[in-house]
């Protein structure tokens, strides 16, 4: 499936196809040096995969984890990227999860003003949601994703298949993200986690989640009105994930747990709770919510006196709504 992305930046496809990576020299034809980006999570398969087709690449892999979204990272790849030479017309290509797309996707933004960045996603999460819609970004002091650019990838190569070395947490903590876009915006996506059994779908959920992504990212390039309804359950789970560590709770188990805190209608929240159990995903922690408040307070969509939330009453149906800072104290029973 070919998927083509227009937004005001940049023209770009996305490729969902099993056994892409295999050929991915057929699809990446750009001049120029090519400069791969990794970590030492995914698994060497892969990229000995992607080496094999372009033998004179420089590899730069660094380690795997949230702990690697800081500019210490940032720097080192810069600085592997500079010392192999390259230039603007050349490509840097990162294989990995969101992680390794951030890192690598801000690092094309920055070096040189910004080079050609082709994205292959490895995990369910990346392939889902963070693969499109150019949000390159590191943590910073402690605040997940505070510092970044918009950059749009040039091409994004999406192989289910690679998605069969993934372990079962890590596949669920992407699917997290796709009952997400199920609630903001598809009921029939949804339907799949209710009814079905989700990873006999996984092609199907990809391939409609990329289009959603699509569709948002082309009305609403840099997140100034409709695509913030991404956002559903990550305004209190960025919290979780600051509150946790980074490390202690997965992305998408964090995004699980504040759709359950912002969601308002008791049978809407039933329902999400058996789709989240059913993908073994957390639905309660333990938290200080006095500190959960406070790195609220931090996050880029609070202002003032309010924060921006997205809500859902109606599977399929998302809106944006500001919470004023009592109402939030309030849900989180401080």
């Amino acid at each position: 499936m070919k998927i083509d992305v227009h937004t005001k930046e940049k023209e770009y496809s996305v490729i969902l196809e099993r056994g892409v990576l295999a050929k991915a020299s057929q699809w990446i034809r750009f001049s120029g040096q090519i400069f791969i980006v990794s970590d030492d999570g995914v698994p060497a398969k892969w990229v000995h995969q992607l080496q094999e087709q372009f033998p004179q690449a420089e590899t730069y892999i660094f380690p795997n984890g949230e702990g690697s979204k800081n500019f210490a990272t940032l720097q080192e790849i810069l600085k592997a990227m500079q010392k192999a030479h390259l230039s603007r017309q050349d490509t840097l290509i990162a294989i990995g999860g969101g992680v390794v797309g951030d890192m690598a996707g801000f690092a094309s933004a920055i070096y040189m003003r910004g080079i050609r960045y082709i994205n292959i996603p490895t995990t369910s999460l990346s392939q889902i949601d963070s693969s499109i819609g150019g949000k390159t970004a590191i943590d910073f002091n402690g605040i997940k994703n505070s510092v970044g650019a918009f950059w749009q990838p040039d091409l994004v190569l999406a192989d289910p298949d690679v998605l069969a070395t993934l372990p079962a947490r890590q596949l669920h903590n992407g699917l997290a993200e796709a009952v997400k876009e199920g609630m903001i915006r598809d009921p029939e996506l949804f339907a799949i986690f209710e009814k079905e059994d989700a990873e006999d779908h996984l092609e199907e959920i990809i391939a409609r989640c990329l289009k959603i992504k699509k569709d948002i990212v082309e009305k609403d390039e840099k997140e100034n009105g409709e695509r913030k309804l991404l956002n559903f359950g990550h305004t209190f789970g960025h919290a979780y994930e600051a509150y946790f560590g980074m490390d202690g709770y997965l992305h998408g188990e964090c995004v699980g747990l504040g759709m359950l805190t912002v969601l308002n209608d008791p049978m809407l929240k039933e329902r999400l709770r058996k789709v989240l159990q059913g993908l073994q995903l957390p639905t309660e922690c333990q938290c200080d919510p006095k500190k959960i408040y406070q790195l609220m307070l931090l996050d880029k969509k609070a202002d003032h006196d309010h924060i921006s939330m997205v809500q859902v009453d109606t599977i399929g149906q998302g809106y944006l709504i500001d919470w004023s800072l009592a109402q939030v104290k309030e849900r989180l029973g401080i």
